[in-house]
């Protein structure tokens, strides 16, 4: 199996061995990260530091003239990506003989929302979530079809794989979380994440919505939850706690919103990048999920792009909905985080693999050369080895 490793511009460049390194791991490629948010990694070989602190989400090279004027554009990285990051440790790799990929994460953006709040989600009780832009918003959409296509089609690129492509919601990996004491489940996380912007009032208007009674339903719905009650799992959940009717609008309107921002964003990408161009999206076979792994529909989106990478660390039973509806050519890529200190296996990534081979994975991704220690890395050596 085609194994990827992910790699960050500052991984790479400062250190002459790092390209050797990955490449010793056994990856004929690397998903290299181009567009990134915030961050706080460390880097456990390189030369010249040990933690690399990304302020903001960035773009990791010189952005180019389409942005002049615009309210929305991306945000140059400061000294932790200067110049053209990308490109450098690009040349870098592709001169160790490593396939490069970029790595594209789109809607999620903290510093976006910090400095325009209105782009954001905002709840039912009226938060605004900074990390959240909403999707809905005919600026925000503009931005993230123009984003996808500059910062996947790199000079040298051979494909892309698009993160965050869709809905974002209350779940988020947020420095010092304190979200946890209360048990809100699925149903309560979908309910969390509903937004009551302008566009997305008028969205379930178009669904026959009233949004006003809406944010009150969502309101009583919860009002238990926040007392210690139970919130039961998944989309029945939503329907027990919202009504069938009234949930299955919402999901329309949200879904529909997605697939239309999934469509505008490959075309794009395909529309700039040269013939054989590889299309991937992280994504969750459940379309109402929010986060980096964008939930979809998966008949849709394998119709759309060239296939999906899907989160398969603790078990590798997303790609089933997948594998059931692949078309001849179709990448699965089964994504394994193959870092210990951060729930990855290592010790058992042959074992994994060969589990998701026989699930329908076509490729793997392994999160992340850089962040991972030797040890790890010599783990993934001996697995791909054995592939």
């Amino acid at each position: 199996m085609k194994a990827s490793a992910f790699v960050y511009p500052w991984d790479v460049n400062g250190d002459p061995g790092a390209a050797r390194f990955i490449a010793g791991t056994g990856v004929r490629q690397v998903t290299l990260a181009a567009a990134y948010h915030s961050t706080r990694a460390l880097t456990p070989r390189h030369p010249r530091h040990r933690v690399v602190t990304a302020e903001h989400a960035a773009v990791l090279y010189p952005p180019d003239g389409r942005w002049e004027g615009r309210a929305i554009r991306p945000y140059a990285a400061g000294d932790w990506a200067p110049g053209d990051a990308y490109g450098e440790a690009a040349a870098t790799l592709a001169d160790a003989g490593l396939e490069v990929h970029t790595w594209v994460v789109l809607a999620h953006n903290s510093r976006l929302g910090a400095e325009q709040p209105h782009t954001s989600v905002v709840n039912a009780y009226g938060d605004r979530y900074p990390w959240a832009p909403c999707i809905a918003q005919p600026a925000t959409r503009a931005y993230l079809v123009d984003l996808a296509a500059e910062a996947a089609v790199r000079p040298g690129a051979h494909g892309t794989e698009l993160e965050s492509l869709g809905w974002y919601g209350l779940a988020h990996l947020h420095a010092h979380d304190k979200t946890g004491g209360v048990g809100l489940g699925d149903a309560g996380q979908y309910l969390m994440s509903l937004c009551f912007c302008a566009d997305c009032r008028d969205g379930y208007g178009r669904q026959g919505l009233d949004a006003d009674e809406l944010v009150a339903a969502v309101r009583g719905a919860l009002e238990p939850v926040w007392r210690g009650a139970p919130s039961d799992g998944g989309w029945a959940g939503v329907e027990k706690l919202l009504g069938e009717a009234t949930a299955n609008a919402t999901r329309a309107w949200r879904d529909g919103t997605a697939r239309s921002l999934q469509e505008a964003a490959v075309g794009a990408v395909r529309a700039a990048a040269p013939e054989g161009f590889q299309i991937l999206l992280h994504a969750d076979p459940v379309s109402y999920h929010c986060g980096a792994n964008a939930g979809v529909d998966p008949a849709h989106i394998l119709s759309v792009a060239d296939g999906v990478v899907v989160p398969c660390t603790g078990g590798a039973g997303l790609l089933t909905p997948f594998a059931e509806r692949r078309r001849a050519g179709t990448v699965l890529a089964a994504n394994f985080t193959v870092v210990a200190g951060m729930g990855g296996s290592p010790a058992t990534l042959a074992a994994d693999a060969a589990r998701a081979r026989d699930l329908g994975a076509t490729e793997l991704r392994l999160y992340h050369a850089g962040l991972a220690p030797d040890a790890d890395l010599e783990a993934v050596r001996s697995a791909l080895g054995g592939l």
